[in-house]
């Protein structure tokens, strides 16, 4: 490793070391580029796809749901006219459903406002739901090569490299900072799009977080960070997590048929959308018989219907945003017979439920732990 004192002026971006940068990133690419397949198409509908695939997921990962999804949905129009659970199915095993959510909502804002083309204004495509300032970036320099800045976790890395940032990257001065550079990077005039997936190419491949390829990285020469042996303290470490432990109780109940009682998530909800077992919250419980009575008041509360509640099945534990629930699952069944208007009455209060056999629920889009709950059932033959 170069261990020598740095020079402000020696580097300094300027216009000459700007444009060698991007000569040098873009020849790079050329040859060393991953052939990905949203990288085959300047269509902004299918770029837009990928890109929400892409957050917080492996580029392997996404591939196969990628090519599905196009398969099925090759046109906004066939994304706006599909139910939000046929989206859901899709997106079954991708995490972070939000996303497809949002992605259906803006399908039909673009079928409805936009005639199903999808737009190429930055006005117009960032006012669509679940598009941020990279995304729009992304979209609109891969698909029609227009000068937009991305920031995101692998350039940033990299312009934070380039720049020997010393700062959190999540404050406001850091960012501010690293999308002016990624402003300044860009050509004057055509070939943002090359030079900004030449970049976050350099960032996913060379520059990564640990142990970067320094020696095999095309910037290396321009970079003060490998210049000075820093990699390692740049960027800064991120802070922490702190995470809130929680314990919910879900009721996996069956009927004289041996159907399930499934409800969707509400809005306001966890997993909006997404199908579940009744869950309740039980943390302030940690005796067993404590959390059974608080499980069976609070299911007769909300289903206004009584529970009775028996042995437990599993427990496993799973991380949401800033929480790490232990969740424990019990075996129950209704306590007695209920109405035949009971289902009918709930959904007309604006609380979604269904009894659905085997099959029906094995193909029933669910949330994370649900569907971890779904494959404890089928592994003990339901």
């Amino acid at each position: 490793m170069i261990e020598r004192a740095m020079d402000s002026k020696e580097w300094e971006w300027t216009s000459r070391r700007l444009s060698l940068l991007r000569k040098r990133a873009v020849e790079w690419f050329h040859v060393n580029g991953r052939d990905l397949p949203w990288r085959r198409t300047s269509d902004p509908y299918a770029i837009w796809i990928s890109e929400i695939m892409l957050q917080q997921t492996q580029v392997a990962t996404v591939i196969p749901y990628y090519q599905r999804f196009l398969k099925s949905f090759p046109k906004v129009n066939d994304l706006a006219k599909a139910s939000l659970d046929e989206v859901y199915q899709h997106w079954a095993g991708l995490g972070y459903y939000r996303r497809a959510r949002q992605l259906h909502d803006a399908a039909k804002i673009v079928s409805e406002t936009h005639s199903g083309i999808f737009p190429t204004s930055h006005q117009d495509v960032s006012k669509l739901p679940g598009i941020g300032r990279y995304t729009v970036g992304a979209i609109l320099s891969f698909a029609t090569d227009q000068r937009q800045p991305i920031v995101e976790a692998n350039t940033q890395r990299l312009y934070a490299r380039l720049l020997h940032w010393p700062e959190d990257l999540a404050s406001k001065n850091s960012q501010n900072a690293l999308w002016t550079f990624a402003e300044q990077v860009l050509p004057a005039k055509s070939g943002s799009g090359i030079v900004n997936q030449s970049l976050m190419e350099i960032g996913s491949q060379i520059c990564t977080a640990k142990s970067p390829n320094c020696m095999a990285c095309p910037l290396n020469s321009l970079c003060p960070t490998f210049a000075n042996g820093s990699q390692a303290m740049i960027p800064a470490p991120k802070k922490p997590k702190i995470y809130t432990e929680l314990k919910e109780g879900a009721l996996i109940i069956r009927d004289d048929r041996g159907c399930f009682l499934m409800r969707r998530c509400s809005a306001d909800e966890r997993w909006a959308g997404l199908w579940d077992f009744p869950r309740f919250d039980v943390t302030d419980h940690a005796n067993p018989s404590s959390a059974k009575r608080k499980l069976r008041q609070e299911f007769s509360k909300k289903f206004q219907h009584d529970v009775l509640i028996g042995r437990e099945l599993n427990q496993l534990k799973h991380a949401v945003t800033r929480y790490r629930i232990t969740l424990q699952s019990y075996e129950a069944i209704l306590e007695s017979t209920p109405p035949k208007k009971w289902v009918a009455d709930l959904m007309a209060q604006g609380l979604e439920v269904r009894w659905l056999n085997a099959e029906e629920l094995s193909e029933l889009a669910v949330n994370s732990s649900a569907n971890r709950l779904r494959k404890m059932l089928f592994k003990n033959g339901v």
